[in-house]
């Protein structure tokens, strides 16, 4: 703090020695000790103090930061702008292709064209009508018989 060596303060203690005295000295020193601590209390509550200060104005300016920019931000505002520009900017949606579909209707599965299976009754159930340009799916293979019996078992259950 006040850039003291040790050879100065050899020279402080011998004139303090003579000027105060071998008996008063340690009362002196005590008395100086407890006012320099007094003085190093007092300087760390004025940091402290100010630190706080510079803490609370940082604070006040971060706040001002954030009002400014929470009051240009309005993101629901900007949200709908950007909607409202996006359909602007949309075509018009194109017209259904055929008149024969409306929304509300759909073809019924009798009315389309069916498969033989499908006709015979051994198809899975009632398949949807196919669209332009889709293909029918593919049925998996019937799974072979580990028995090597090509006759399919009587309605009984047991083998014929």
């Amino acid at each position: 703090m006040f850039d003291i060596g040790w050879g100065e303060l050899v020279v402080i203690g011998i004139v303090a020695l003579i000027a105060i005295g071998p008996k008063e000295l340690p009362t002196a020193l005590r008395t100086l000790g407890q006012m320099m601590g007094k003085v190093r209390r007092m300087a760390n509550e004025f940091q402290s103090q100010f630190q706080e200060a510079m803490r609370e104005a940082e604070m006040a300016d971060l706040k001002q930061q954030v009002d400014t920019l929470t009051s240009s931000f309005d993101p629901i505002e900007t949200a709908r702008k950007e909607l409202e520009g996006a359909i602007e900017d949309k075509p018009a949606a194109p017209a259904p292709a055929s008149a024969e579909v409306s929304a509300g209707s759909e073809p019924h599965p009798a009315d389309s064209p069916s498969s033989g299976d499908q006709a015979a009754g051994t198809g899975a159930g009632s398949v949807a009508p196919l669209a332009p340009g889709e293909s029918e799916p593919v049925r998996p293979a019937e799974p072979e018989r580990l028995d090597g019996d090509a006759k399919p078992e009587a309605a009984g259950g047991h083998p014929a």
